[in-house]
């Protein structure tokens, strides 16, 4: 009866209890399920259970012994956006298990068995806000581009696990973040470490437990925070030199001085043949207008013409030449 004394309609009574009745079916066994949520934490299960509504929107796994993760069956739940599966025993073979679920907003894959995240471990989770990969202990390398598609990550937890190194781009590439856990790791802190260190002092993320953030080796600098290292670090990676760095630079000079002594002699070279080259052109083109301008100069021959005395009679016409046996002659000399 309703409060108006009015009998309830009972089509809206029965589409009401099929709704819960078809809610506790498509639970799974021994998990919980309110709208939109199945919470299956601590039920000991080996495998993703079977029979989870296609309509999930947050699926909690946690305190379980599941070692794998279907990327086939997760891509059924399309909608999902809450996934939690921490203290569970995944390990490094995670890459392209989620590329299904494209919408998950939080990921929780804290205390397992991570050995590693690669860039197909979490690309396809362009919507990823919040990442927490701590507490693997067996994590002891994430790539440079692990986190390169996930440009809304806000939070992301690494603390307490084995890595020593982790690239400066693989975190400060991502525009909203503003969560960063890096506490009770085995940092080696030497001079490629510095970039990052530079980079944790300098941005406006917040630490958690800064002050466990500490290096682990060398033994010098073992326990020693991150503002501390940098200062030291500074003065030794970017002033001091080894043994290899004077003989590469020796080796450096050397060829250098070899390089440019070799140039410059092989430019002289070319410069005298040039020269020379030229010299010669200029020489056989001045040799030629001279040739060509110079006056014809004549040689004075004595020309002597000896005819008779009857001028229209030539006898002897000898240039240079010796008068003999002519009496009657008479002899002109010209000049040619």
């Amino acid at each position: 009866m309703s409060p108006s004394g009015r009998p309830r309609p009972l089509g809206l009574m029965f589409l009401l209890g099929m709704g819960m009745a078809s809610e506790r079916i498509n639970c799974p066994r021994s998990c919980s399920c309110q709208y939109l949520e199945v919470n299956c934490t601590g039920q000991q299960l080996q495998e993703l259970p079977e029979a989870i509504p296609l309509d999930t929107r947050q699926l909690i796994l946690a305190a379980n012994n599941v070692s794998y993760l279907p990327a086939v069956e997760l891509s059924f739940l399309a909608d999902l956006v809450y996934l939690d599966c921490k203290k569970n025993l995944l390990g490094d073979d995670l890459d392209f298990t989620f590329i299904g679920v494209a919408k998950l907003v939080y990921l929780d894959l804290s205390f397992n068995n991570l050995t590693q995240v690669t860039f197909s471990t979490f690309s396809h989770l362009l919507s990823l806000v919040v990442l927490e990969i701590s507490d693997n202990p067996s994590l002891v390398a994430i790539e440079k581009d692990a986190f390169a598609n996930n440009t809304w990550l806000r939070h992301l937890d690494v603390s307490r696990t084995g890595l020593t190194f982790l690239d400066t781009s693989t975190v400060q590439d991502l525009p909203n973040l503003r969560f960063l856990g890096l506490s009770n790791n085995l940092w080696h802190c030497n001079c490629s470490f510095l970039d990052f260190i530079t980079w944790m002092t300098e941005s406006n993320i917040h630490f958690p437990d800064a002050d466990n953030v500490t290096c682990y080796t060398p033994e010098s600098l073992r326990a020693l925070k991150m503002p501390a290292v940098e200062a030291q670090l500074h003065s030794n990676c970017l002033t001091q030199l080894y043994k290899q760095d004077y003989i590469f630079l020796c080796l450096a000079g050397f060829c250098i001085f070899f390089a440019g002594t070799m140039t410059a002699w092989l430019a002289g070279v070319c410069a005298v043949i040039y020269e020379v080259h030229i010299s010669k052109g200029e020489e056989e083109e001045e040799e030629e207008t001279r040739r060509k301008s110079a006056p014809v100069s004549l040689t004075v021959l004595p020309l002597l013409v000896f005819f008779y005395s009857d001028p229209g009679h030539w006898q002897n016409i000898h240039l240079g030449g010796v008068l003999e046996g002519c009496g009657q002659c008479q002899a002109f000399t010209l000049l040619l």
